[in-house]
C-alpha cells in the first residue's frame, strides 16, 4: 500500500514520559488524558486537552520496592484507579482528575485488579456511579466514589469464579432501559474463557441470580501473554467486541436492544461470531501471537515484537505494519502494550520511555472493495463514499447474474450503472442474447433512476419500452390462441402492466410518437386508453361511437375535465345512436347551451318516430324551457314547431298560453318568434293555435273573424278579451252578431228568437237597432216589437236619469254662491293689546315703518295679517319670517310677487290722479290677482301651527352663517401661560 494513502500512522507523542520515576510499566488513556504507571510506583496523569502533566507518588507511607501493576481511566479522563504491587502486597488508589492526593480503597487492601469495567451511559465527572472490578483472584467487586465525599461511597463483593478460578483480565460493561429498569450486560475474560452476564437491576442483583445457575462462557485453552477484552465504541454505544486469546482473536458483534426484556434473558448477546487464527499473521512456519490489541471499526491492531500489524476485521487480512521510532535503551524490551481512547478515536503504543500515538486515516474508505470481494453487496454498497464505488458494486452484481442466465436480475443491477458502463453497452447485452424482457425490466428499472431533469432521455426510453411491451403483446397472442379468453393468462397480465406504464409515462411519452405505434401495432383498446390519459377525449368518444356503446360516449363526456365543445360535436351522432340516454346525460350536464345542441335536435326530429314513442327532443326542450327557463328564442321556435306537428294540438296550446316571462320587470311574456308561430300553425292547419296568436298580437279583427270558422264560443270569448277599447269590443260583437244571423237557416221567426237572445248574452253592449241592418229588408216588424220596446225603456230610463243629474248640479251651484257671499262678510275681533308673532310689537300700531310695499294701509295702522289659531304678524313680518324659512325657490317667488305688486301699485296711484279709463281698471285687477297669489304663498296656513313650523325640527341649531360666532366661543389651552395655584384650605 502507498505510504500516501496509509490507513495508520505512527507518531512520537512524548520520549521521556516517566519524568525519570522509573519505566513505564502500564497505561490507560480516555479523552486526551493519558496515564502511565511506573516501576518506582508513581503515576503520572498527561492531560494534552489543556497541556498539564501531574505526578502522584503512590508508595508514600510504604517500605521496599513497589511498582504499579496496572492503571485504568474512564472514558471522560476525570476518574482514574491504580494497583501497587510491592513487598508490602498490593494497594488500590482511587485518584480524581481535580485532586492534588490520591485515596486509597482499603477495602481492596492485598486485591491485585487486573481490570475495570465503566458504566459509560451514567458516568459523570464527579461520580463514577457503578464501576466493576475484577482481581487476580477470579473476584468481582462493586464500588462507587463521588469527588465532593473525597472517598469511596461503597465497595461491594459481586462474584467469584469457583469452578475454575482464575484470573479476570478483562472486564467490559454495557447498559440500557428496558420497560422494567436498567439491563446490565457484563463481559469479563480469564486467559481461558470469555464470561457473559446480563440482568435486570442493579449489578448487585444482577449477579445474585447466578449464585443458583451457570454462567454462560466461551472457552478458548491455550497459551498467551496476556488475555485482553476490547470494545469497540461509537457514540457512546459498544458496537462489537474482540478477545485476545490463546487460540486466536475472538470477535463479533453486540446487541444490546430490548430484546431480552426477562430477567432470564439469554446472555448471549454476541453475533457474527468469527475467530481469527494467529496462523494468518506469520508469515513462515512459526506462530506468533500478539502480546496486545487494540480495536477499531474496522480493524484490529495486534503489536507482534515490535511491530504493530493492523489487520482486516472482514476480510482477516494483514494491511499494514506499523514501525516504531525506539531508543536504544528500549530496543531490547520493545514495545510494552497497545491502548486506545474511544473518545478522541486515538490509539498509543508505549515502551519503557516513551509515548506514540497511532492515528487513523479514513479506515473505511476501502472497505466497500473488502466487501465487495467478500460479495457481502449489501455491505459494500452500505461503505461506498461515490456514485463511482457503487457502480463497480452494481457492476459485479450485474455481471454475474447475467452470467447465471439470470437476465431480469442482471436487468436491475445494470439499470442502476451510471458511469462505468455505457447505456448502449448494456443495451447491446441483452440484444445480442434475444433477451426482450430483460431488456424491457432494464428501460424501465433506468426509468426509476433517473432524475426529472433528464427530460430527453426519459422520453426515448419510455418510447422504446413502449414499443418492447407492444412486441410483447402481439408475440403472446401468436404463441397462445386462448390468451383472449383466459383472464388470467400473461397477455392479460402484461396489458394490465402496459396500461399501468403508460397511466405512470403520460407526461413524458411524446403523443403523436405513441399514438402512432399503438395504431400501428393495432392496439386500439390502448390507443383509447392513452387518449383518454393524454385528454384527448374526441378520439375515445369517436372510438365508443363507432363501437356503438353511446352510454361509455356519454359518460367520457361527462368528466368535468371533458370541454363541453365535445358535447356539442358529437351530439348529432350520440342522439341517433341513443336518444333516451343521451338526452338524460344533456339533463345532468351543467353549463350546457342548448342552443348549440339545435343541429342535433332537428337531425333526430326529422327521422320517422313511431306514435307512442317519447319524444326524447321535446322532454329535453321542455326541460330547457320549464325547469332551466331557457329563453333562447331559438329554442322556443323549435319546441313550438315540434308541437304544431303532433296531431294533439293541446301541449301546443298550452305552450301558447303559457307566460314564460311572468314576473320580470319588462320583460315579454313569451320568447318564441309570434309571426313564425302563426306561419306555422297556418302551414299545419292549427287554427284554435292561430286565433291564439293573432289575439295575443292584438290582431282581434283577425282572431274573431278566424274563430268564428272554428267555433263561435271561441269567437265570443277572443271578443270578451277586449276592454279597454269599447268601439272595438262592439264591432267584434257586430261581426259575431252578423255570423249568427247570417247562418241560421230556421224558421224566420225562429231565427229573430235566436238574434234577440244573443243580444242578452252581450250585456247589454249590443242593441236591438244594432243588428236590424243585418236582418233582410222583408222581416216584419212585429217580430221585433218585444226587443224594440225594451230597447225605448232603457232609453227614457237614461233620459230620466240624467234630468236628475241636472238638477242635483244646478242645486249645487247655488249653494256654492251662498257660501261665498256668507264668506265674504266675515271678520274677526283682535284686541288692541295684540302684539306681532315675528317682532312682538303692537298690531294696531300708527308707525310708518311698517308699511308693506303692495298694500293700501286701513287708515293709521299697518297691514296686517290674524289666523283662525289667533296669531297676528304684521305682513312685512310675515312675509320676511317665511322668506327666511322657506325654501330659496319659494322665497324667490314670494319675493317676485311683491316686486311686481308695489310696481302695480304705483301705477294704480298714478292712474286715479286722472281719470277713471278701461287702463287703470285692468291694473287693478292686475294688482288684486298678485295680491291674490301673494296670499296664497304666505298666508295658506299659520307660519307658527302649519308645515313650516314643523319643517323647522330638523334644522340645526346653529346655522352655517353662525360658525364664525361658534369659533369665537372655544375654550383654547395655552400651556405656556398656564400657572399652578395653590388655594388654602
Amino acid at each position: 500500500m502507498d505510504s500516501s494513502r496509509q490507513v495508520f500512522t505512527v507518531d512520537l507523542l512524548e520520549r521521556y514520559a516517566a519524568k525519570g520515576r522509573g519505566v513505564i510499566t502500564c497505561m490507560a488513556a480516555g479523552n486526551d488524558v493519558i496515564v502511565i504507571g511506573t516501576s518506582k510506583g508513581w503515576v503520572i496523569r498527561h492531560d494534552f486537552g489543556v497541556g498539564d502533566s501531574y505526578d502522584f507518588d503512590l508508595t508514600v507511607g510504604r517500605t521496599g520496592e513497589h511498582s504499579v501493576h496496572q492503571v485504568f481511566v474512564d472514558p471522560g479522563g476525570s476518574h482514574c484507579i491504580a494497583t501497587v504491587t510491592g513487598n508490602g502486597g498490593s494497594e488500590t488508589y482511587y485518584i480524581h482528575a481535580k485532586w492534588s492526593k490520591p485515596r486509597v480503597l482499603s477495602k481492596l487492601k492485598g486485591l491485585v485488579v487486573n481490570a475495570v469495567a465503566w458504566n459509560r451511559q451514567q458516568i459523570t465527572e464527579v461520580s463514577t456511579k457503578e464501576v466493576i472490578l475484577g482481581t487476580d483472584n477470579g473476584q468481582l467487586y462493586e464500588m462507587a466514589v463521588d469527588e465532593k465525599d473525597k472517598r469511596e461511597k461503597y465497595i461491594k463483593f459481586l462474584f467469584e469464579l469457583t469452578e475454575l478460578p482464575e484470573a479476570f483480565m478483562g472486564l467490559q460493561v454495557e447498559t440500557a432501559s428496558v420497560a422494567t429498569g436498567t439491563r446490565y450486560y457484563l463481559m469479563a475474560v480469564t486467559p481461558t474463557r470469555l464470561y457473559s452476564f446480563t440482568g435486570i437491576g442493579s449489578p448487585e442483583a444482577v449477579f445474585a441470580r447466578y449464585l443458583d445457575r451457570a454462567v454462560h462462557f466461551m472457552e478458548l485453552p491455550g497459551e498467551i501473554p496476556r488475555s485482553e477484552l476490547h470494545f469497540f465504541i461509537k457514540q457512546r454505544r459498544a458496537v462489537h467486541f474482540a478477545w485476545l486469546s490463546g487460540a486466536g482473536i475472538y470477535h463479533g458483534g453486540l446487541n444490546f436492544g430490548a430484546t431480552h426484556s426477562s430477567p432470564e434473558g439469554d446472555e448471549n448477546f454476541v453475533e457474527n461470531k468469527a475467530l481469527l487464527s494467529y496462523s494468518k499473521l506469520s508469515e513462515g512456519s512459526e506462530t506468533l501471537k500478539p502480546s496486545s490489541l487494540s480495536v477499531s471499526e474496522f480493524h484490529f491492531l495486534l503489536l507482534l515484537g515490535n511491530k504493530v500489524k493492523v489487520v482486516n476485521r472482514i476480510s482477516e487480512q494483514i494491511i499494514e505494519e506499523l514501525q516504531f521510532d525506539l531508543t536504544p535503551e528500549s530496543v531490547s524490551r520493545g514495545i510494552i502494550g497497545l491502548c486506545s481512547d474511544a473518545s478522541a478515536g486515538l490509539f498509543y503504543a508505549y515502551d519503557q520511555n516513551s509515548i506514540f500515538q497511532v492515528s487513523v486515516n479514513d479506515e473505511g474508505r476501502d472497505m466497500w472493495k473488502v466487501y465487495l470481494d467478500m460479495k457481502d453487496y449489501a455491505a459494500a454498497l452500505a461503505n461506498c463514499r461515490d456514485p463511482l464505488q457503487r457502480d463497480q458494486v452494481y457492476l459485479v452484481q450485474a455481471e454475474a447474474a447475467f452470467a447465471s442466465r439470470e437476465f431480469l436480475r442482471a436487468a436491475s443491477f445494470y439499470a442502476k450503472i451510471n458511469y462505468v458502463l455505457s447505456f448502449e453497452e448494456i443495451t447491446l447485452k441483452f440484444i445480442s442474447v434475444s433477451e426482450q424482457d430483460a431488456l424491457r425490466t432494464f428501460l424501465l428499472r433506468k426509468l426509476d433512476n433517473l432524475t426529472k431533469d433528464d427530460k430527453c432521455q426519459i422520453t426515448m426510453i419510455s418510447t422504446w419500452a413502449t414499443e418492447l411491451y407492444l412486441d410483447k403483446i402481439n408475440r403472446l397472442l401468436l404463441e397462445d390462441d386462448t390468451a383472449l379468453e383466459n383472464r388470467n393468462s400473461d397477455y392479460h397480465s402484461i396489458i394490465r402492466e402496459f396500461r399501468a406504464f403508460l397511466s405512470d409515462c403520460k407526461d413524458v411519452l411524446d403523443e403523436a410518437t405513441t399514438m402512432k405505434l399503438l395504431e400501428s401495432y393495432g392496439r386500439v383498446e390502448e390507443l383509447v386508453y392513452f387518449a383518454s390519459l393524454k385528454e384527448q377525449y374526441d378520439i375515445v368518444v369517436h372510438h365508443y361511437i363507432q363501437q356503438g356503446e353511446a352510454k361509455k360516449a356519454l359518460e367520457v363526456l361527462q368528466k368535468p375535465s371533458v370541454p363541453v365543445d365535445l358535447q356539442y360535436k358529437f351530439a348529432p351522432d350520440l342522439i341517433m345512436l341513443d336518444a333516451y340516454e343521451t338526452v338524460e346525460s344533456w339533463m345532468a350536464t351543467k353549463n350546457l347551451n342548448p342552443r348549440k345542441l339545435i343541429p342535433a335536435m332537428m337531425r333526430y326530429s326529422s327521422e320517422p318516430h313511431a306514435k307512442n314513442e317519447t319524444h326524447e327532443v321535446i322532454k329535453y326542450l321542455e326541460f330547457c324551457v320549464h325547469r332551466l327557463h331557457n329563453e333562447d328564442p331559438g329554442i322556443h321556435n323549435l319546441l313550438l314547431s315540434l308541437y304544431a306537428k303532433q296531431e294533439d294540438d293541446s301541449a301546443l296550446l298550452r305552450f301558447l298560453q303559457c307566460k314564460f316571462g311572468k314576473g320580470r320587470d319588462n320583460g315579454p311574456e313569451f320568447f318564441y318568434d309570434p309571426k313564425y308561430a302563426l306561419r306555422l300553425c297556418l302551414k299545419e292547419k292549427r287554427m284554435r293555435a292561430c286565433v291564439h296568436i293573432y289575439s295575443m298580437m292584438s290582431m282581434h279583427e283577425e282572431a274573431v273573424a278566424l274563430a268564428l270558422q272554428v267555433d263561435p264560443e271561441l269567437a265570443m270569448a277572443e271578443a270578451d278579451k277586449v276592454e279597454d277599447d269599447e268601439d272595438l269590443r262592439k264591432k267584434l260583437w257586430l261581426m259575431i252578431a252578423k255570423h249568427v244571423i247570417e247562418q241560421e237557416k230556421g224558421v224566420k221567426r225562429e231565427n229573430i228568437r235566436k238574434a234577440i237572445a244573443f243580444l242578452k248574452e252581450t250585456d247589454g253592449l249590443l242593441k236591438i237597432e244594432d243588428i236590424l241592418p243585418f236582418f233582410p229588408d222583408f222581416a216584419l216588424i212585429d217580430d221585433f216589437k218585444e226587443a224594440i220596446c225594451s230597447s225605448l225603456e232603457d232609453y227614457n230610463k237614461q233620459i230620466e236619469q240624467l234630468k236628475e243629474e241636472m238638477n242635483d248640479a244646478t242645486h249645487g251651484a247655488d249653494n256654492i254662491r251662498n257660501d261665498i257671499s256668507v264668506l265674504a262678510q266675515r271678520y274677526a275681533v283682535i284686541d288692541r293689546d295684540e302684539d306681532c308673532g315675528v317682532c312682538r310689537r303692537k298690531i294696531l300700531t300708527v308707525s310708518g315703518e311698517y308699511r308693506t310695499r303692495g298694500y293700501i294701509a286701513a287708515g293709521p295702522m299697518a297691514p296686517f295679517y290674524i289666523f283662525p289659531c289667533g296669531h297676528t304678524f304684521h305682513a312685512q313680518c310675515l312675509i320676511a319670517h317665511v322668506t327666511r324659512c322657506t325654501t330659496e325657490s319659494q322665497a324667490e317667488y314670494i319675493l317676485d310677487l311683491q316686486k311686481q305688486l308695489t310696481l302695480s301699485g304705483s301705477e294704480a296711484r298714478r292712474d286715479q290722479n286722472g281719470s277713471l279709463n278701461e287702463e287703470s281698471m285692468t291694473s287693478t285687477a292686475t294688482a288684486d290677482k298678485l295680491r291674490s297669489q301673494l296670499d296664497d304663498a304666505i298666508a295658506s296656513e299659520c307660519p307658527f301651527c302649519g308645515d313650516l313650523m314643523i319643517r323647522e325640527i330638523s334644522l340645526p341649531f346653529i346655522t352655517p352663517e353662525e360658525a364664525v360666532q361658534v369659533t369665537s366661543w372655544e375654550i383654547k389651552p395655552h400651556l405656556a401661560n398656564q400657572r399652578s395655584l395653590s388655594l388654602p384650605v
